[in-house]
């Protein structure tokens, strides 16, 4: 019965290649198989169906009950296997990183229809990180899809001939020279798609390879490949097609000719999938769903992120979001240094007038950004290990004559440096920036070998003498090329090297390019990534308004994945949740074309944790709100029905205080400007409306949180003293000048300080329990007087730095009750509709609409 079984369930296996499940059933059955062996064919497969879907990583919203046909690779397969075989070549360990390949590709092949399923038009989107192997993932989707029928596949590779190219290239390498017999091109590393004779004789039914086409987002190109394409209809009924659409957000969503092309393109295939990959997909999200365009309706995958990957939080930080303790929130690396607004019209024009006949300066900053990279260069080959590619990045405009302009300067830079390597004072001064740079990031926490600066100093010549500079952008004939040889290179430019395309071996980045939008500005992060051998070394030169923008970025980015993990849990579709999209001050979250379609989403502050961790540190702004906390603490003095007084331990509770006191304060005290989660008008609306639909947080418990009382006091009048507290500030982590970034102010305990009972180890759900059963109405404000000076802890001198303010700094923490019923709520984010300075934009529309193919 168990062989009977076995040979009968590959048979059932065997035709999954050409069957739908369901029919391939029916085909067992026509064959005479019983019904016992029938049952359990079908429970072997469920439970094949059932572990794909249920796999932790990545992640998934899928509209509806889609039939899982595919359940993995079969012994049979020969694209997948190849490409695992080379991963395992190159290094790849087959636990975790190939395996977690394996079934995150198994999970999005699974989420394509069956290649010989009538018809069917799929819209999709995997999410992923900048610089994270996406190109890895989608190679691996096209080599599963190829393996069960898939014919025609379509690579929609960004806007720039370098992306295309290196696209173009590794899929060869991984799918084409693997099985060379098996597959066939419409497209080569130096030409992009061009009309070409006779269809039949790639999609007819003597033809039975694969056909692989790698594009250009550009109008002409894709215009020539629609009109090809119609011309095959006859051969294309029967032709299922996978478009992948690598940087998706870019150039897709809400363009004139880009779109509606691929729109044509898909209707020209009866049988296509269409899978958009990025990294920044606000624009994706932004869609509207009910349109015949291209919004992920049918799933969203969030890939997980790879082990070892340099992302945004890594290096910039990020902020607590609701239900995280922050003090367990990682400050990110000390990798991010300060260029000084001074510098900024040094480096790049201040206005389009300046543009014309600009001449950069080496500033300070600037210079000691080459000369690191020049020293990391030579470490690295002291080291000898890793990437053979050393790149350093310096992107400061869009404007190519900017780019061009850095030429002259930086060569005459490089041969100063080579000639002065005898100079002993000049050699010492490079010995002091390796040491500095060193000493901030330990070698010995990334488990790597640290580099005395006497063995690099030997390496210096060569690295000099190696060292290319290379304008890449799109008037210039030089290219970053890592094809024949290690590469030594600064490379200047502006879109091009932005997106998608991997600037291998990259260091070092010089970047205080001026953007207006999320996705712009996080795919202009190059320096995202895996830094295999060198993990310790690279930096990034930027203004203190840019790192700020890619912390606030980063947090972004977590909240982001975390809405599209929380619907998971709750059976929701593409079509019935909007991933919500945190906005900020001075950033658009995309383009705002790409907007049009999207609404204001709706945003409680039921159940959450608000703090304030920027300040400004003038005098004039911090005496209003010490003002604001004199008046608060004596208005509840003098309404609260109870207080309890704890001046040995700095704590003081007035409790059931009046709202109206509450709202007197958040009018009167001033939060930053760039704290878009501390906003008094959202704030004080969302208590209103719960004082009046739903008859809470009519009171209030305020507290005031400091030290016990000592020689570092603060006074709030009417009796109430407490010692200052310290809160050091984050050091070149964002803040502008005369702005203070302490990213924490509240600890756990303090959200609990008005509870009664055993708190100081509950988790946050548990406090949030806790205070559901005493105080569910009852909302808390909570005041810290921050002392002026604030020195870090010794251990935290890396990344902290004194506060440095004019006067003492008043903190402010609010903890709202979870609401037992439905919620009023308050608009801070977008979402898509469902159906129920000088910023420089990033200038593509010249390259989608234009002739040049």
């Amino acid at each position: 019965m168990t062989d009977e079984f076995n040979d009968n369930y590959e048979t059932f296996v065997a035709l999954l290649d050409r069957f739908p499940p369901a029919e391939a059933v029916k085909r067992l059955e026509a064959f005479g198989v019983g019904e016992d062996v029938m049952q359990r064919i079908r429970e072997r497969h469920e439970a094949d169906t059932i572990r794909i879907k249920e796999l932790e990583e990545p992640q998934s919203v899928v509209l509806g009950n889609r039939d899982t046909w595919y359940t993995g690779p079969q012994p049979g397969d020969k694209c997948w296997p190849a490409i695992a075989e080379l991963l395992r070549k190159d290094g790849w360990p087959q636990e975790p990183a190939i395996r977690s390949l394996d079934d995150s590709s198994t999970r999005i092949t699974s989420l394509l229809n069956h290649p010989k399923e009538r018809e069917f038009s799929t819209r999709g989107l995997v999410v992923g990180y900048v610089q994270s192997g996406k190109t890895t993932s989608f190679t691996a989707v096209m080599a599963k899809a190829a393996d069960r029928g898939y014919k025609l596949f379509i690579v929609l590779a960004g806007i720039h001939n370098g992306l295309r190219r290196q696209t173009q290239a590794r899929l060869v390498q991984q799918l084409v020279e693997q099985n060379p017999s098996r597959w066939s091109q419409l497209t080569g590393l130096d030409k992009d798609f061009t009309p070409l004779q006779n269809p039949a004789s790639y999609f007819g039914n003597s033809n039975k390879t694969h056909v692989l086409c790698v594009v250009k987002k550009n109008a002409t190109v894709l215009r020539k490949l629609s009109r090809w394409l119609e011309s095959a209809s006859d051969y294309l009924k029967d032709c299922p097609a996978l478009i992948i659409d690598d940087e998706a957000d870019q150039a897709t969503v809400a363009t004139k000719s880009i779109n509606p092309l691929i729109l044509s393109i898909m209707q020209s295939l009866p049988k296509s999938a269409y899978v958009g990959y990025t990294a920044s997909p606000f624009a994706n999200l932004l869609i509207d769903p009910i349109s015949e365009d291209l919004y992920p309706k049918d799933f969203v995958v969030n890939l997980p992120k790879p082990k070892g990957h340099f992302g945004t939080e890594v290096l910039f930080g990020r902020y607590a979001l609701d239900g995280e303790d922050p003090n367990e929130v990682d400050d990110g690396h000390d990798m991010i240094r300060s260029v000084p607004e001074d510098d900024v019209s040094c480096v790049r024009p201040t206005a389009r007038d300046d543009v014309d006949g600009f001449e950069p300066v080496i500033t300070d900053t600037l210079r000691r950004a080459v000369e690191y990279f020049w020293l990391v260069t030579a470490a690295r080959r002291v080291r000898g290990t890793g990437n053979p590619h050393n790149t350093m990045l310096i992107h400061t405009s869009v404007n190519t004559s900017v780019h061009n302009s850095f030429s002259e300067p930086l060569l005459h830079l490089r041969k100063r440096v080579a000639q002065s390597l005898t100079d002993p004072a000049r050699v010492e001064d490079l010995r002091q920036l390796w040491e500095e740079e060193t000493a901030r990031v330990q070698a010995a926490e990334f488990g790597e070998k640290p580099v005395p600066f006497a063995e690099l100093l030997e390496m210096l010549p060569a690295v000099l003498a190696d060292c290319r500079v290379i304008m890449d952008n799109s008037s210039s004939e030089d290219r970053l090329d890592y094809e024949n040889g290690p590469v030594v290179a600064i490379a200047v430019g502006g879109n091009t090297l932005s997106r998608g395309l991997t600037l291998e071996g990259l260091s070092v980045s010089y970047f205080v390019r001026a953007v207006s939008a999320y996705d712009t500005l996080l795919q202009m992060g190059r320096w995202f990534g895996f830094r295999n051998g060198y993990a310790d070394l690279p930096r990034i030169w930027m203004t203190d308004e840019l790192a700020e923008w890619f912390r606030h970025l980063a947090t972004v980015e977590t909240e982001m994945r975390r809405d599209i993990d929380v619907y998971l849990t709750e059976s929701e579709s593409p079509l019935t949740f909007a991933v919500r999209l945190r906005t900020h001050p001075s950033l658009r979250v995309t383009a705002a074309a790409k907007m049009r379609d999207a609404v204001t989403a709706a945003s409680s502050y039921g159940g959450r944790r608000v703090q304030t961790h920027y300040f400004h540190t003038d005098a004039e702004w911090l005496r209003r709100n010490n003002e604001a906390a004199q008046t608060l603490i004596e208005a509840a003095v003098a309404t609260s029905v109870r207080a309890d007084e704890c001046p040995e331990d700095g704590r003081y509770v007035f409790r059931d205080v009046p709202h109206d006191i509450v709202v007197d304060f958040l009018r009167a005290y001033e939060f930053h400007e760039d704290s878009p989660e501390n906003d008094a008008d959202l704030i004080i609306d969302y208590i209103r409306k719960r004082v009046s639909n739903a008859s809470s947080l009519r009171r209030w418990n305020i507290a005031v949180v400091g030290n016990p009382v000592g020689e570092r006091d603060f006074t709030f009048g009417s009796d109430v003293t407490v010692g200052r507290i310290t809160r050091a500030r984050l050091k070149s982590k964002g803040a502008k000048a005369g702005t203070a970034d302490i990213k924490t102010l509240m600890s756990r305990r303090d959200a609990a300080v008005d509870l009664t009972g055993e708190t100081a180890r509950l988790s946050e759900e548990g406090i949030k329990n806790l205070r559901r059963a005493q105080a569910p109405d009852t909302g808390l404000l909570v005041v810290y007087p921050i002392d002026k000076d604030s020195e870090p802890h010794p251990s935290k001198e890396g990344s902290r730095e004194a506060l440095g303010a004019e006067e003492h700094v008043i903190g402010v923490g609010l903890v709202f009750p979870q609401p037992g019923g439905s919620d009023s709520t308050v608009e801070k984010y977008i979402s898509a509709k469902l159906p129920v300075g000088l910023l420089e934009e990033e200038d593509v529309f010249s390259l989608l609409e234009g002739e040049d193919a």
